[in-house]
């Protein structure tokens, strides 16, 4: 039976973080739907559409290169209701830090009482790139610096292009 993992976030934009984590699923599962969260009360940089596009980018050479299909998606609900909408049995979560960890600990088991079918597995992220988050990549972006070493190359022109017009 394939095994079909789901990986869910705002990756807005998608960074460097986000990709070793699309790199390290791709390895366990043989199709990866990486899923944006869409909620009304917030308001990201990037549009829903833009983050599909740059996500299908940048991801999907990783997942081809390691035999596994891809698939990007939206949702506005739980991450179980989309994990079971696209018959996922993994959810994927990176962890950076303690912190990390213990949040994700705590929505593991709500999502385990919700859905105890779909396990939570942990990829713990590379030195590297455990600094990183896409708020600060915002930050930096919006002030004029360089982010060219936290996301990449095609996501640091979008995000120049983006604050060029702001």
């Amino acid at each position: 039976m394939p095994r079909t993992a789901l990986f869910a976030g705002s990756f807005d934009p998608i960074t460097l973080g986000h990709l070793d984590v699309v790199r390290g699923a791709v390895r366990l599962a043989d199709k990866l739907v990486l899923a944006i969260g869409v909620h009304p009360g917030k308001a990201p940089l990037f549009s829903a559409d833009e983050r599909l596009a740059m996500l299908e980018e940048i991801c999907a050479p990783v997942a081809r290169a390691a035999g596994c299909e891809i698939a990007c998606v939206t949702f506005a609900d739980l991450v179980v209701a989309v994990a079971r909408r696209t018959a996922a049995t993994i959810l994927v979560r990176g962890v950076r830090d303690a912190t990390d960890f213990d949040y994700e600990m705590q929505m593991a088991g709500m999502n385990a009482a919700m859905a105890p079918d779909i396990q939570t597995v942990f990829l713990p992220a590379a030195p590297a790139v455990r600094p990183i988050t896409a708020t600060l990549v915002r930050q930096i972006a919006g002030m004029g610096g360089d982010v060219s070493a936290f996301v990449p190359a095609p996501v640091a022109a979008r995000l120049k292009k983006k604050f060029a017009k702001a």
